[in-house]
């Protein structure tokens, strides 16, 4: 019969190899490292210092292709629209958008006319600007570490590597060497396509070197006419299935790559079909000969244009002129505030009296 010590050893020597084969499973267990050169997860706030935004504020359009769903509040409210999203108390949004009222209505008639509305449009679309040159100031100084006021493709690449967890020294030192780097194919391609916008933002001479102007066209193409072209010809390129470089009715309403899986996608995509053709048909295609070209693309874009403000004005005041004499009255604002601010104030009618 075994003894008690004997038991309690035989016991010990269980739990060691017990977990000697677990260390054993759990190390082969992990996945791969791809590249020896990786070594945290990228830091958002870093990426995001350096990368192109996806989004535009005060643009029409998305880099992808899609419709700005939130642009009418972008340049109705400029940069207080951040104000809306985090007070959703309807009393206070409802003072503010009468103040936003006031500040339209620049001759004081208690009404906003369509020229009105463009003049606010314009100086709301360049505030946007402002904040993007200012943000650029920041985002420049943070892929120009010598401060000699130009970042080459090198530097930029570094930099946009390390925010994806790869080792900066190593990286520095392989690209310094000629070395081969060990980037994945997802990387790979977005630094390609980097590049490319790279290329574009280098004014003539090229030498690969972007100042801060240069490096704000990069970040913000929608503010320079070079970059505004080369973001078109990028929209219509994913969108043209011809390769003839205009865009028919039928190729902007094409539905993204995937198939229809329930009831609710189905809506989704009657409501992307339903508003892109309003945007074709109504507004993109100037001529409305059912083509857009590359330059009524552009025309559209273009967030400085003033034609397209005051179509957008118009627009605007059409939407909420509920008594069609084409100018926007206080209540007439305040009953669509969905439509300005994207929140909706309840019992819009009762509360304007009430501050009245």
């Amino acid at each position: 019969m075994m003894s008690r010590q004997a038991f309690l050893c035989s016991l010990g020597s269980l739990y060691l190899s017990l977990l000697f084969v677990f260390l054993l499973m759990d190390v082969y267990a992990r996945p791969a490292n791809n590249s020896a050169l990786k070594e945290k997860p990228a830091d958002s706030k870093d990426e995001n210092e350096i990368l192109p935004p996806d989004h535009l504020n005060g643009v029409k359009m998305e880099m992808d292709g899609h419709l700005n769903k939130e642009f009418h509040q972008e340049v109705f409210l400029g940069k207080e629209m951040e104000e809306f999203e985090e007070d959703s108390e309807p009393r206070k949004n409802r003072k503010k958008l009468m103040v936003i009222f006031s500040k339209v209505d620049i001759n004081n008639d208690k009404k906003i006319g369509a020229k009105e509305m463009q003049r606010w449009i314009m100086e709301k679309t360049d505030e946007h600007f402002q904040e993007a040159v200012e943000e650029n100031k920041m985002h420049f100084r943070a892929v120009d570490p010598d401060g000699d006021g130009h970042v080459s493709w090198d530097e930029y690449k570094i930099k946009f590597l390390a925010s994806k967890g790869f080792n900066e020294k190593e990286i520095a030192e392989k690209i310094r060497n000629n070395e081969e780097l060990k980037i994945d194919e997802e990387t790979q391609e977005v630094l390609d396509n980097l590049k490319d916008r790279w290329y574009q933002a280098d004014n003539p001479p090229p030498d690969l070197l972007l100042n801060e102007e240069e490096f704000l066209s990069f970040l913000h193409p929608e503010h320079s006419r070079g970059m505004l072209k080369f973001m078109v010809k990028e929209i219509i390129r994913d969108l043209d299935q011809d390769g003839d470089k205009k865009l028919t009715l039928s190729e902007f309403i094409s539905l993204p790559v995937g198939t229809v899986e329930n009831q609710q996608a189905q809506d989704i995509d009657d409501d992307w079909v339903k508003d892109r053709r309003k945007e074709f048909e109504e507004v993109i295609d100037a001529n409305h000969d059912g083509i857009v070209t590359m330059e009524e693309l552009e025309e559209y874009m273009d967030p400085m244009n003033e034609y397209n403000a005051l179509n957008e004005a118009k627009q605007m005041i059409a939407v909420a002129d509920e008594n069609q004499n084409h100018h926007l009255e206080l209540e007439e604002i305040l009953k669509y505030s969905e439509y300005f601010t994207g929140s909706k104030l309840m019992d819009y009618a009762r509360n304007v009296h009430e501050e009245f």
